[in-house]
């Protein structure tokens, strides 16, 4: 009797730990050297939760600033939910990212240096909850957004020759 309530629960943290992807933002992979990311929570209303169901957000624009000890996502795009009202919320607002106070104010000293910024990486669902990936990142020259290209067709051509050889 003990195990059937053991395996009932490995089957719900199972499903509260599925994650179900909704956006990404493959561009900041090719525009910046990613060094360090931080899951965070991200504070909504039901109806963008209810349009991010649907998978519509863009996160292409988008950065993560600090401000008074808080960490802000601006100009992410969640368009408005269609079946909402009148008062649904600007679609481009700035939301508040739920983190632990230590995890900003990291965050804030590594944006304090040169050359550093906070983007979102992707926005997905865990289980019920709506998270969003951030990283700290700095610029690519145009030469080394070339070495990144170059390497990239290498790994695929190594990969074609080695699926063929095993054929």
């Amino acid at each position: 009797m003990k195990s059937r309530i053991v395996r009932r629960d490995a089957k719900a943290e199972a499903a509260r730990s599925a994650v179900k992807p909704i956006a990404s933002n493959r561009k900041a992979f090719h525009e910046y050297f990613i060094e360090e990311k931080h899951e965070a929570g991200i504070a909504l209303t039901g109806t963008e939760v209810k349009s991010l169901r649907e998978g519509r957000a863009s996160l292409t624009d988008g950065h993560v600033a600090v401000d008074g000890g808080e960490a802000w996502l601006w100009n992410v795009h969640i368009a408005p939910y269609e079946a909402g009202s009148y008062n649904n919320p600007d679609s481009k607002r700035k939301r508040k990212l739920l983190l632990h106070r230590r995890e900003i104010a990291r965050i804030a000293a590594q944006i304090q240096r040169s050359g550093a910024t906070c983007v979102p990486l992707s926005l997905y669902f865990r289980g019920s909850l709506v998270k969003v990936e951030i990283a700290l990142v700095t610029g690519k020259k145009l030469y080394d957004k070339r070495d990144s290209i170059k390497n990239r067709e290498l790994d695929r051509e190594a990969r074609s020759v080695m699926k063929a050889f095993r054929r």
